[in-house]
This record gives C-alpha cells, sequence and structure tokens, in this order.
C-alpha cells in the first residue's frame, strides 16, 4: 500500500481558490511558526498573535479573489506580517478601507525605512527575478537554513527533489546575476571574463581559460568584487534577502525560529476566525466573502483530527465565538465584543532576552591603537537588569585606562564611556558595567585599546554579559592584523559623516596656463608640470600661506568629533593655523600623531589632531581657513588639510559611524590595497563615504574606489568612476592640486572592505570616515 506524498504550498493555495476547506488548515499548521517568530521580534507577545490573526486573513481573502502567492507562501506571508505591524502602528485603531486591505497584495518586498535601497543591490534584485519557486526553495534552504526533508512537503518534492532543485535555482541565481552587470555595459575586456565566472565558481573551466579569468580579475576590481559575491551567493542570500524579507531583526526571526514550535494551531486560527468576526461590516464585506465558510470547516475539521484533549484556551485580548456561531454565521455587529482584560495573576510575565556582538572596527593593527566596539540588544518584552560586560582582549592587546586618554590627545574622545558605560581594565581585558537596557532597546560601547607590535595574529575579542539570570557570548571573527586601517574614533545614533578641505600649493599664476589650470580646465592640471608656490588667500600679513574651504551641516544638527588632518612634502611636521567661522584670529594646532612615508619624488607627511572641543564652541558652519603648514615648494611638490567630521543629525536613520586613518602608499609595487570594514552593518547597506587622499594627479587616470560593489563615482571633481583622485575638494572650488577631499554614496559589499587601486599614480591615502545604516 503506498504512501500518499504530502501537498506542496502551490497545491494547497490551488485547493483554498477551489473552496477545500482543510486546506487553508495545512498552510496555518505550516507556517504559523514562522509567522509567530518574526511577530514576536516586531512587537509584544501580546500584540504578536493579534498580528498573526491579521496577517494570516488577509492572505485568505487575496487568495480568495485569484490574488496572492503561487508557490512561496513563507516570504509572502513574512511580507504581510511587516505590512501589518507597520500599518497598526501608523493607524492606531483607525478601520482599514477596502482599498488599503487590497495593498496587501505585494509584488515587491515591504523594504523598511532603514533598509531603504536593499532591494536595489544586485543579489536582491537578481533573487526577485527568478521564478516564485526557485526563490522558495532558497528561502528555506539558504536563508533560512533548513533541512531539505523539512522543506520537501512545503514543495511536494523527496529530499533528493529538493537537493535538485536547490543546485538549479542557485545557478539561476547565479546566471542572473551576472547577466545584471553584463546589462550596465561593464569594459569590453570585462564582458568576456564575467560570461566564464559561473563556470568558474563552478570548477567547470578548462585550466587555461580558469588561468585566463585569474590573471584578469586579480587586476579588476569590479570582476573581482563579482566573483567575491558570485562565490558565496547563500552568504549572500542570508545578509541581503534575509533582511529584504524579513526586516532589519531577521537575525532575531531566524533564531526564534530555529527553536522548537510550541502548541497553539487551534487556538490560533480561532483567533484568526475571530478577528475576522469583531471587524466592522465594510472589512468583512472586503476581507470575508466566500471565505469564511472555508475558515469554519478548516477549524471544523482540525478540532476532529486533534488527537489529543484540546485544553481550554486562555483569556485572550480579542473576542473568541464558539464553533457554532462560526458555523451559523450570524449577523456581525457593528463594534467588536468588549472582553475583560485578564486577571493579573493569569498573565505570564515578559522576559528580557539579550543578543551580543564583538568586533574590531576597522583593524587592529600591530604597533597601533584602535577601537573594539560592543553592542548589545534586548530582543524580549521586558527590561533586563543591571549588565555586565566581560571582554577577553586577544594577546598583546589591551585597555587605553580614561586616565592616559586624558592625557594623550591623539586618544581623547567619549569612547570607552558611551551611552552610560563605564569600563576598567580587569585581567587581560576590561569590565564593563552599566544599568538596565529596556525591552527593545539596544546600546553600543567602544573601547579604545594599543596593539603591541608583537601581537600575534589569531582568534578575536569576545565578551561575557551578565544580566541577573541571563548570560550571552560572542566572539570576533577577526584579530590582529599585521596590517591595515585602524579607527580613529567610533559612534552610532542619527549620525553622518563629513569632510571638507583644500591646498596649500598652487601653480605661479603668471605662467601661461595656470589660470586655466586653476579652474580645473586644459591639460596641465597636475602638480609634477609646476613649480609650485604657496597659496595665500587670506590677506593676512602673518600668513604666508593659506586656502579656506566651505562647511554647511543641516540645520539641527552637532559636532559629536572631528579631527584635522594636513600633509605637504617633507618629513618635518609641525603645527597648522586654523580659523573657525566667524573668528578674527587663527588658532594654532599642534599634531598629536605624525606619519612619514615615501613617495617617488621624496619623503611626505600626514598629521593628526583632535579638534572636537574647537569645533564645538564655534559657529561650524561657514568658511573655514588653514594656514602655514610646513611644506616644500618646487616641481612635484604639495600641501594640503581636511576637516573631518561625525555629525548628530535627527532627521538621518540611525546608523553605525567609523573614522579610519592610515598613512599609506598605494601605487608602484602595492597597485592595490585593500582594508577591511570591520564591525559594520552586513552587506547591502546604504553608506556615506568621505575619502581624504594625498598627491592625486587629474592628468593620471586608473584610480578606482570600491566598497565591495563595483567601482564607485565621487560627487565632486570630474566624477570619474576611474579617476577618483583628480586633485578636488569638497568645500573648494577651484583646483586643489595634490589634494583630494571625495565623497562617495554606496553599498557595502558581502565582504565589507575599502578598496583603492590606482594604474599610474602614486598617492598617500589618509583617511576614510564611513556612515552606514543601521539594521537594528
Amino acid at each position: 500500500m503506498g504512501v500518499e506524498s504530502p501537498q506542496s504550498d502551490a497545491e494547497l493555495l490551488q485547493a483554498v481558490r477551489e473552496g477545500n476547506a482543510s486546506a487553508y488548515g495545512q498552510l496555518y499548521e505550516r507556517h504559523v511558526a514562522a509567522a509567530r517568530a518574526l511577530a514576536r521580534q516586531l512587537v509584544k507577545s501580546t500584540e504578536a498573535e493579534d498580528v498573526i490573526a491579521e496577517a494570516f486573513t488577509k492572505i485568505l481573502d487575496l487568495v480568495g479573489r485569484g490574488a496572492g502567492p503561487e508557490a512561496g507562501f513563507r516570504t509572502y506571508l513574512l511580507t504581510v506580517v511587516r505590512r501589518t505591524v507597520r500599518d497598526r502602528s501608523r493607524i492606531e485603531g483607525r478601520p482599514l478601507s477596502t482599498e488599503e486591505i487590497e495593498d496587501y497584495d505585494p509584488g515587491m518586498p515591504f523594504v523598511d525605512p532603514a533598509l531603504m535601497g536593499l532591494e536595489t543591490s544586485p543579489i536582491a534584485r537578481a533573487y526577485l527575478s527568478l521564478p516564485e519557486r526557485w526563490r522558495a526553495v532558497l528561502w528555506h534552504i539558504e536563508v533560512e537554513r533548513s533541512k531539505q526533508a523539512e522543506v520537501a512537503p512545503l514543495l511536494g518534492l523527496s529530499a533528493n527533489g529538493v537537493a535538485a532543485l536547490t543546485y538549479r535555482a542557485r545557478e539561476g541565481l547565479r546566471q542572473a546575476y551576472l547577466q545584471l552587470h553584463l546589462g550596465t555595459q561593464p569594459r569590453p575586456e570585462c564582458r568576456p571574463v564575467l560570461g566564464k565566472l559561473g563556470s568558474y565558481v563552478r570548477g567547470g573551466l578548462t585550466r587555461r581559460d580558469a588561468k585566463a579569468v585569474d590573471e584578469h580579475v586579480s587586476g579588476c576590481e569590479e570582476c573581482h568584487g563579482v566573483l567575491l559575491e558570485l562565490g558565496d551567493v547563500n552568504r549572500g542570500l542570508r545578509v541581503i534577502v534575509g533582511p529584504l524579507i524579513a526586516g532589519p531583526l531577521f537575525g532575531g526571526y531566524a533564531a526564534a525560529l530555529a527553536k522548537p514550535a510550541v502548541g497553539g494551531r487551534v487556538g490560533g486560527l480561532l483567533r484568526v476566525s475571530a478577528w475576522l468576526w469583531r471587524a466592522p461590516k465594510h472589512q468583512q464585506a472586503a476581507l470575508a466573502g466566500g471565505m469564511a465558510v472555508v475558515l469554519a470547516a478548516a477549524i471544523a475539521l482540525l478540532l476532529i483530527s486533534e488527537a489529543r484533549p484540546i485544553d481550554t484556551p486562555e483569556p485572550a485580548p480579542i473576542a473568541q465565538p464558539p464553533p457554532s456561531a462560526l458555523q451559523a454565521r450570524p449577523e456581525p455587529r457593528e463594534e467588536p465584543a468588549r472582553v475583560p482584560p485578564p486577571a493579573k495573576t493569569e498573565r505570564q510575565p515578559g522576559k528580557a532576552r539579550l543578543r551580543a556582538t564583538i568586533d574590531p572596527l576597522g583593524a587592529l593593527v600591530r604597533a597601533q591603537p584602535g577601537i573594539v566596539g560592543i553592542r548589545l540588544r534586548n530582543d524580549g518584552d521586558a527590561p533586563s537588569q543591571a549588565l555586565a560586560a566581560t571582554v577577553d582582549l586577544p594577546r598583546g592587546v589591551r585597555l587605553i585606562p580614561a586616565a592616559r586618554r586624558h592625557q594623550t590627545a591623539s586618544l581623547a574622545g567619549p569612547v570607552g564611556t558611551v551611552d552610560g558605560w563605564a569600563c576598567r581594565p580587569a585581567g587581560g581585558g576590561a569590565r564593563c558595567t552599566r544599568e538596565s537596557l529596556a525591552a527593545g532597546q539596544g546600546t553600543a560601547v567602544f573601547l579604545r585599546v594599543l596593539v603591541a607590535g608583537e601581537a600575534p595574529e589569531g582568534a578575536g575579542p569576545a565578551v561575557r554579559v551578565e544580566a541577573g539570570a541571563l548570560r550571552v557570548t560572542a566572539r570576533a571573527e577577526e584579530g590582529v592584523r599585521a596590517s591595515g586601517a585602524p579607527a580613529r574614533f567610533a559612534t552610532e545614533g542619527k549620525v553622518t559623516v563629513r569632510a571638507i578641505g583644500n591646498s596649500l600649493l598652487t601653480c605661479p599664476e603668471e605662467l601661461a596656463g595656470c589660470v586655466p589650470a586653476r579652474r580645473r580646465e586644459g591639460d596641465q592640471r597636475d602638480n609634477d608640470l609646476w613649480p609650485m608656490t604657496a597659496l595665500d588667500r587670506d590677506g593676512a600679513a602673518d600668513t604666508t600661506s593659506s586656502s579656506a574651504a566651505e562647511l554647511s551641516l543641516p540645520k539641527g544638527s552637532r559636532v559629536v568629533w572631528a579631527g584635522l588632518y594636513w600633509s605637504a612634502s617633507g618629513e618635518r611636521a609641525g603645527p597648522i593655523k586654523v580659523r573657525p567661522p566667524g573668528r578674527p584670529d587663527y588658532v594654532p594646532v599642534r599634531p598629536s600623531h605624525v606619519a612619514v612615508r615615501e613617495l617617488p619624488a621624496g619623503p611626505v607627511y600626514q598629521a593628526f589632531a583632535d579638534v572636537s572641543r574647537l569645533v564645538a564652541g564655534v559657529r561650524r558652519s561657514g568658511t573655514w581657513w588653514a594656514a602655514d603648514a610646513p611644506m616644500e615648494e618646487g616641481v612635484a611638490r604639495y600641501a594640503g588639510w581636511s576637516l573631518v567630521l561625525i555629525v548628530a543629525d535627527p532627521s538621518e536613520p540611525y546608523s553605525q559611524a567609523v573614522v579610519l586613518d592610515t598613512a599609506t602608499v598605494i601605487g608602484g609595487r602595492a597597485g592595490r590595497v585593500r582594508l577591511p570594514l570591520g564591525g559594520l552593518t552586513p552587506a547591502a547597506a546604504p553608506a556615506r563615504l568621505e575619502l581624504v587622499t594625498w598627491e592625486g594627479d587629474a592628468d593620471l587616470a586608473g584610480d578606482k574606489v570600491s566598497l565591495g560593489s563595483g567601482a564607485l563615482t565621487p560627487a565632486g571633481g570630474d566624477r570619474d568612476p576611474a579617476n577618483v583622485f583628480d586633485g578636488s575638494s569638497s568645500g573648494a572650488a577651484d583646483m586643489a592640486f595634490g589634494v583630494d577631499v571625495d565623497t562617495v554614496g554606496a553599498e557595502l559589499g558581502v565582504d565589507p572592505g575599502l578598496t583603492i587601486a590606482t594604474d599610474k599614480d602614486v598617492v598617500l591615502f589618509g583617511v576614510a570616515a564611513l556612515s552606514v545604516r543601521a539594521r537594528s
């Protein structure tokens, strides 16, 4: 006697459309645990069941009208759950109109405002272009990480059939991803390589073709980024498509879904019915129709098929009509029935649920200071007890105590004691304490550390958090590195980054061609072509070189952190003068950190000073002047300055911000440098990047910048993604010989990192300030 295979979701959906009574109950049984896992991330547990009931009822109505999902029920359900939560908070008690109810047939995922732009990422676009059945198997297997045997009934396949379908869907995703890149008109030399990358990843190329791909990708940033994402589409699906469908709290949803499901099949389905019957008449007319009969029959069948006695349901905050009333379909009342609140003794107390992460910001680099960021979130529905975090740092890495930070200007700032945290050295790391964390809230603390020159590469820092009886742990994937860009400052909140700057050297005005070059015209926009002389524009008798840049900040914003950087030809660094807006006199600023490097034309330096206090005490927007930095005049010489800011702006989304500085020579033998961006939001998050680079030449093309998703286009200068370092600076209109302060908008790639490449030029890369929208 054969065993009848379970019906797939697609077959059950078709049966519901045809009026099959039991099909809807089976769909509910299969997917209510997922709906509950997501709803409880978004609202309190007491409200989650109402959200689930509304979501299932809306989908039921859509399916009855011939709309809704065809095969991918799970992702459709999660989208409707998120829309329901959004609209419940937006309209707060106002009845939904028929037109609003019909909006719940989503043709595209509902994108949370905090994740705006996620749906335009290449992986997301490729995923959404696939057939619904392929999207469904990729979601269950790659995103939710379900077992093939668990997914088989949903698709009406055997476990082996699921494996085969997953393989085809994954290959389809790769091909769709490659077609997107081929459709962007890549360079002629890239097109044949892009066409082979799919086979390359599968190991299907001949040795000769594979070698050709290797050689091309090693020198092409665009194709290298495509290869990285093709080689790890599983991770791309989880970090991009997961949040796209389930929202910013995808991590909590995935963790909750992995836990064993708890009962509630019949009680939950009764709640769906109750939500339908307690709605006003005009909503019932829009929602119900013939579907109410299907719903009532489904409940009756579940009641009959339940093998064990049904427990009496606990009091709920909505009306629960008896089964007889459901079957008779009495005329619904205009107002929902009023039910007294449950007695306090019957209510389950809420619980805190903590989630922790720890990561170096940028990188922990030998013989350099750095920052370790710890983030904690309470995903429960009750406040936690007081928090105590024990941080274990890698060997050779130690906390910089607050007292020392105050004595050393280069390490000044609020890092280490933000958001109510207090930290002190303890053992081989730190001990940090804070008051309780409210339900649904997050907190972060950033620790300044010093990495010894002999610190071994290896395991990353770890943290153990205690809050009463609660215990959570986390460990970073990355530890000490031999090279990279350490973080100078980090914070999070409604923050963004800004930078301005200008040159302090220019071509002699009396020489032919200089005036057009200053206006960024002609073919002599290169400091290597001129005997560079001091630029002095302030009209002050006591300065020998000076230049200005305009800073414009949003109204109502405030500066959280400010760093002043200056660089010039020569190895003798020293003070620079700064004149903020509204001040008549210059303020001398001494460097707290100086790095000297060697370029083809000779030694150069980069100096840094924390000027947060200076910026906080002045009118920040307006004209900033800098003067008299130590420098050398002559052919192929440069000198300039940049003011880099992290700004709190109430109009910005919640974001993470970090400033990385590293005086790194790029060009010649090191024509391509990649700087890891640890501790930031995963792939496809919208980002703003400010770059400060020295000794770039406008007439030498081939300078490219990427965050892992292709070459970026600067907002100023020539706006050429193949010649980013073209002597242009934010806040300055004229040619800034040898100085580049560039703004780019981008999204993080699957493996977040800043890659800078140059074919012909040799530059000194100085600073990267990055703000990224946070996922939670």
